[in-house]
This record gives structure tokens, sequence and C-alpha cells, in this order.
């Protein structure tokens, strides 16, 4: 259990820093940034306590909201992926989530991209909705969520292959 924590934290830290440091200053065609930092929401023990999973996320979005001074977007938009993420599990993996059998790294490479693409366009709807907040620059929240979330989804995804352990 302790171990958990503390490679959870040590996770979560790294995720902040990140975004932080290295994320938020990558400007791709003048102004898409990867949110990769939900990345840990997406790993997080899928068996773990939902109102901690919950609190957690909160937390996590509100930091990156104090780094990014954003007032509360991703903080919202975290506490939204972290409260569908069981619907979208389901979803995305059928009855291996129900018997809580999955590991991420272990599944069918599209059942895997469902998962992230479902979650990802969510939340970057959820943060551009909030940050520009005016219903009629709809397209606006529409295109940075397709093209931020195309660009996150392409990082997230180098990332797993590159980093992710190889089973023998």
């Amino acid at each position: 259990m302790g171990t958990v924590v503390f490679w959870n934290s040590v996770r979560f830290v790294i995720a902040v820093l990140v975004q932080v440091l290295i994320c938020n200053h990558i400007d791709f065609l003048g102004y898409i940034n990867p949110l990769v930092y939900i990345y840990f929401l997406l790993l997080f023990p899928f068996n773990a306590n939902k109102s901690l999973f919950l609190v957690i996320a909160f937390i996590l979005g509100l930091t990156i909201d104090m780094f990014s001074d954003t007032g509360g977007a991703h903080a919202a938009a975290c506490v939204i992926i972290a409260y569908i993420r069981p619907f979208v599990l389901r979803f995305s993996f059928g009855i291996s989530y129900e018997h809580q059998s999955i590991k991420l790294e272990n599944t069918a490479f599209g059942q895997r991209m469902l998962y992230i693409i479902i979650l990802t366009f969510i939340h970057h709807f959820f943060v551009f909705l909030l940050e520009i907040f005016n219903i009629s620059n709809i397209l606006i929240v529409l295109r940075n969520t397709l093209f931020f979330g195309i660009f996150t989804i392409l990082v997230i995804t180098l990332s797993v292959t590159f980093f992710s352990r190889k089973n023998s």
C-alpha cells in the first residue's frame, strides 16, 4: 500500500513538472500546447477509491490552474473526466473492466486508444469551454479541442510507446 502511494505521488509531481516546465512552453503552430498531465489520471489505478480519485483529480487540475492562471478550468475538467472514467473504461474495455482485470499496457491498441481519445477530447472540450466561457465562440472551443486534443494524444501515445516496459 505504501509503495503504491509513493509511486503515485512521484507520478503526480512528474506530471505537474512536465506540464508546467516543458509542455506549457511548447507552441506548436504558434498556440498549441499538449496537456499531457491528464496522462496521470488515465493511468491512475482502476481499483482505487473513487472519492479519493476525484479529490486527487481536483488537486491535479488546481495545481495546473495555479501555474497556468486559468481560473479553475483544469480543475473542473479533471474532476469531470475522473467522474466519467468508469463509464469510459466500461465502454472501452467491456468485461475486462467489470472484473477489474485490466492493465492498460496489456490491452489491445485499439481499446487503449479509444479510452485515451474519449477522455482527452472530453477534458479538452471542458477546459476550453470554461477558459473562453462564451457560447458564441463555440467554434474556437471546438477548434482548440480538436487541435490540442490531437497533439496531446500524439504526445501521450509516443510517450507510452517509448517509456512503456517491454514484456518479454
